[in-house]
């Protein structure tokens, strides 16, 4: 039915936003120089610049994937090994690419509400200077995170520092850093930057994009050999004045934001709307754009069938429902008094 066509499965399952589209649209004149070397892919970093400040590196790449297997191999030797959540995407969601690729071991970390804490960090730290161990060279967060919450500043803060005084480095999976910082009311430079993140997998496709993701360095000097890795990864774009394009769009007039902040708010209008259906329980604080809920067993094919989504601990019968840029309030309501009806069975 036609009111299936907007579901809650995915940010990546919405559209692209008409501002994208029209920015596709008017870099679509004549021929320019391929392989970034055009006034588009200028145009985008200097937007780049303007919100991340001077003295930073800008790539841009066809999805997360490749900008965070790229992003970690830039800092990463094959001895090295990655922190990380054990339900971070990098170690759940990416086929093992990141292990393939870089030839590091990935350490899980128990979360807590998704979040790594330095304490857990401090007791994965081990085994440093001796040739029988990996060493640990990166720890790795995803902002916002797998469960739908936001590390706070002084967390990231004190993952950076824990990170810097042992020669580490912070790697920021931002793939919904924009819903990340609107819930924290921050500036991109603000969430990241200022808090000591080195590199940031910088998310487009989930907020608006068409295709397409940004690798950011804060200290030139680590994306000093990015250019080859990105063409040895396959992830170099022929035509990237087209990715450029729509990233240069996502950065002016604050589309970034208000995208973002849309998003933000029609999750948090679901939360409400689900709180009133006592069958279901909110799993975690709804602090970006996805909510996490517990519903009753019988309740998860029926809801599927209507409303395609993704179940996310299935022995605990956890499920992940996500809003986007063009999730609407009838949206919401229809979807919630759907739920509410599956629930009572």
């Amino acid at each position: 039915s036609p009111k299936a066509a907007r579901g809650f499965a995915s940010d990546n399952n919405a559209g692209v936003h008409p501002e994208i589209l029209e920015a596709i649209a008017r870099a679509n004149d004549g021929h320019v120089i391929a392989y970034g070397e055009d006034r588009f892919t200028r145009s985008a970093i200097a937007k780049f610049e303007e919100h991340f400040g001077t003295g930073i590196e800008v790539f841009f790449t066809f999805n997360g994937t490749g900008a965070n297997v790229l992003g970690l191999q830039a800092l990463c030797r094959p001895y090295h090994a990655v922190l990380c959540s054990d339900y971070a995407h990098i170690y759940t969601d990416e086929c093992a690419a990141p292990e393939k690729f870089l030839g590091s071991k990935l350490i899980p970390l128990p979360h807590q509400d998704g979040k790594i804490t330095v304490d857990l960090v401090r007791h994965a730290y081990h085994g440093i200077g001796d040739q029988h161990h990996v060493q640990a060279r990166v720890i790795s967060i995803t902002q916002s995170t797998e469960m739908g919450t936001v590390y706070q500043p002084v967390e990231i803060r004190a993952l950076a520092d824990f990170a810097h005084e042992r020669e580490m480095f912070l790697h920021m999976d931002g793939a919904r850093i924009a819903n990340a910082a609107v819930g924290l009311g921050q500036t991109l430079r603000e969430a990241t930057r200022d808090l000591g993140v080195d590199v940031l997998t910088f998310g487009g496709t989930k907020n608006g994009i068409l295709g397409g993701e940004a690798v950011v360095f804060f200290h030139r000097e680590l994306g000093k050999d990015f250019l080859f890795l990105r063409k040895q990864g396959m992830q170099l774009a022929s035509k990237m004045r087209f990715i450029a394009a729509q990233f240069e769009a996502l950065l002016t007039n604050n589309l970034w934001r208000r995208s973002a902040e849309h998003a933000n708010r029609m999750a948090r209008v679901l939360e409400a709307e689900l709180r009133k259906i006592p069958q279901v329980k909110i799993s975690w604080k709804v602090e970006s754009n996805g909510v996490f809920a517990q519903i009753p067993r019988h309740a998860i094919e029926t809801i599927k069938e209507q409303y395609f989504y993704y179940p996310w601990i299935e022995e605990e019968c956890i499920v992940r429902w996500m809003c986007s840029f063009d999730t609407t309030e009838e949206d919401v309501r229809e979807f919630a008094s759907f739920v509410a009806k599956a629930v009572k069975g």
